[in-house]
Formats: C-alpha cells, structure tokens, sequence
C-alpha cells in the first residue's frame, strides 16, 4: 500500500484536478507543496510543510511521516515526473511507497494553446541551469520546447539563438498556462529579444518552412573555417580532424578539451558529436581568438574558450573524458602528467605530431605516465586539376598518437 501520493496541479488549482485526487487531497494528514499549491486548500486543518530549498529536511518530514503512519500528500506542478519533484522522491523513498497522479504538463498545455503536434518536438530546459551548449543541442531540429526562468528569460534566449544566425525560428510563448492572466503570443526571435515575458514560460521554437539553414556533416571543409591572414593553413585538416575525433571515442554527453584550439576546428565538430556535454578550448596565440569565436558562431557550436599556454588555465575546466592537444608548445610531458591525474575512467589523450622527434616525445611522455599507446600514420593525397586532367597532390604526413587510461579513477 503507498503512503506518499505526488499530486499536479495546474494554476487554476482545486478545480482542475481530478476527483480522484482531490479526495487523496481531502483525506491527507501531512499535505507538502509550495507556498502557491498549498495555498488553493485553505479550508483544510492538517498538519502542512512548505517546500522551499531544503530537499533533504523535506525528505526527512516525509520519511518521519510515513513512519507514523500518516497519509502523505505532496503537490507539485504540472506532471511531477516532468522537470518535477517526483523523480527525486521516487529515488529517495522508494518507488514502492510512492504513488503518482500527474496533471497535464506544461508542455501538453503550450502544444495545445499553439494547436501544433508535439510528439516529434525535442524539449530542452534552462530554467535553473546555464545556457551553454544550448546552440549545438537545438541545432537543425524542427520544434523544440523550451522552459525558462527570470535568470534565462525569453528574451534573453531570443540574442542568444541570433547571436549564432538560428533566426529561422519562429517563437511562441504561453505565459502563466491555466491562470485567468494566462497570455499565449507568436514572435519574431528579433521581436521577442526585446519583449519582457513572465519569468516562468513555456518557450516554443518551430522552424519556419521557408528556411533553409546550412546544415553540416562530420568532416567540415577546410575552406569554410576562418583562419590567420596570412599564415592560412594553422588548421587540423578535415582528413586527420576526423581520424583524430574518432580515436577521441567521444559520446554524446562527453566532456572535451582541445588544448591549442588555433581555428577551433577540432573543438567545434567536437562539440557537434557531443551536445550533451561541453568543450573547453584553449589557445595561445591571441590572434587566433576571434576566428574561434567567429568559427563557433557560424557552426553554430557553443564552446568555452579561453586565452592561456597550456597548463595555465586548465584548473577551471571540468575533468575530461577526451583531450585533444594540437599544440603544446613545448610542455607536452608536464601536460601528459596532469592529464593522468584528471582524466576521467577510461579517458582518452589524442596527439597530432608532424616530426618524428615529437612522436618520440609523446610516446614517451605517455608511457611515463602510464598510458597505453597507439600510433597511426596517416599520409593523405587531395587530387588537383592540371590542365584538363587530374593529378594528386600530398599533404604533409601526420602521427595520430593515442593514449588510453585504463586504469580506474574515483569520479569526484
């Protein structure tokens, strides 16, 4: 028999819930929600708790319900198991001892405000997190649905997502869904950048059916990226950039470093491979920084990069799951010894080298290490017009030198 009951609710509270639940409602002892929630039941005289911050002294006054005996029920938003508190108390309680009745989501209720399908929409969130990464997650999708708050308002994603051209979107957004101050409204991304919304808004993006973005493939040519005028050529050619990534064993949700980033170019399809996790960048040579940026922007990949030589700087990223080092210059060992310390279970190091001499280097700097290695030599030809017929033209050859960490490390 359950003991907690996790009821939604929307904001035209008692009269859109279901009888079923309002008798739950009715009969509780111990009734948790927010201040608003429990704020529709002012006739009822148990005992109540309000949430606030304190998830883990609210676990405990339920716990210690439950333990008494008491009939449990806690309010929450919405579908409970959606972006709600269901899920953690599910995890917490038990799944055994909780019983759940959702309302209609948030998202049912925008979707039915714009009379549109959802079934094919993908749903992103950031309210209560940060916007990074955002740009590659949505990229090329057609619907997305996305919750905000007053910190990543409306009008705030508007610039963002035109800060990287997505202005193929037109926006909708249902305000306060189910309240009599309830307020749907179709936007331009440039209109909406500077309209004020409710904080808590169901933002909705469906591509117009006249647009037609670019839409680019694993393997970006060459001749696309921005680079350094007139040193052009400080790139890791599409070629070895896609052998290099592919021994990076990268995952959705990978943590990456591209240690010497130059055009970003790795750092970018990095960040394509990888829109649940996040890149950090590093680079050197001031000079090159804006061409990062303008490369990451046209990709529409969002990085953190920053302006350092390599360790420096490296203390402010998360620990990775992949490195990439296009350049070191000249602290390779140093480097190799601190990514052994912060590369996470089963990470791996990546290494272009163009000489021989620093094959040798990374080779050894990884064994002292205590990294397992593998080298592959790639030496690839481009074909080239002579007259009216075609010959090869060589690039320069490049070591692929791999390192693997294979031994198991504590995640923090």
């Amino acid at each position: 028999m359950t003991q907690v009951t996790i009821i939604g609710i929307g904001d035209e509270g008692a009269a859109g819930i279901f009888p079923q639940a309002l008798d739950r409602i009715n009969q509780a002892q111990l009734l948790v929600g927010g201040e608003r929630h429990l704020s529709f039941f002012p006739e009822l005289t148990c005992e109540r708790v309000t949430i606030k911050n304190g998830v883990a002294a609210l676990v405990e006054d339920i716990k210690k319900a439950i333990q008494a005996g008491k009939s449990v029920v806690v309010l929450a938003s919405g579908d409970p198991l959606f972006y709600g508190i269901g899920g953690l108390l599910c995890r917490k309680l038990g799944k055994e001892f909780v019983e759940i009745i959702p309302h209609l989501s948030s998202i049912q209720l925008a979707f039915s405000r714009m009379k549109e399908a959802w079934q094919d929409v993908h749903i992103d969130s950031v309210h209560g997190r940060p916007m990074l990464g955002l740009a590659q997650r949505i990229d090329g999708k057609q619907k997305v649905a996305l919750l905000t708050d007053k910190d990543n308002s409306p009008a705030k994603v508007a610039k963002y997502l035109l800060s990287y051209g997505m202005d193929e979107y037109e926006a909708f957004i249902a305000e306060r869904l189910g309240n009599p101050e309830e307020r749907c409204r179709f936007f331009t991304l440039a209109d909406l950048s500077e309209i004020e919304c409710d904080p808590l808004s169901i933002m909705i993006l469906k591509r117009r059916a006249d647009a037609t973005p670019r839409r680019y493939t694993l393997g970006i040519h060459d001749e696309e990226f921005a680079q350094r005028k007139p040193d052009k050529g400080l790139i890791t050619k599409r070629e070895i950039r896609v052998a290099s990534l592919s021994e990076m064993n990268i995952q959705p949700d990978s943590i990456i470093w591209d240690i010497g980033t130059a055009t970003g170019s790795v750092a970018i399809e990095a960040a394509k491979l990888a829109p649940y996790g996040a890149v950090y960048a590093v680079e050197k040579n001031e000079a090159d920084l804006e061409n990062v940026r303008t490369n990451c922007q046209k990709f529409r990949t969002d990085i953190t990069l920053i302006h350092a030589k390599a360790p420096e700087g490296l203390e402010q990223f998360p620990d990775p799951d992949a490195v990439f080092i296009g350049g070191s210059g000249g602290e390779l060992r140093e480097l190799i010894q601190l990514l052994a310390k912060r590369l996470r279970s089963s990470g791996r190091v990546v290494i272009n080298a163009v000489t021989i001499e620093n094959l040798n280097d990374a080779m050894q700097s990884f064994k002292e290490a205590g990294f397992d290695v593998s080298v592959t030599m790639m030496q690839v030809s481009r074909s080239k017009p002579i007259l009216h017929l075609t010959r090869l033209e060589g690039l320069n050859p490049v070591f692929i030198v791999t390192g693997k960490l294979n031994r198991e490390k504590d995640e923090i």
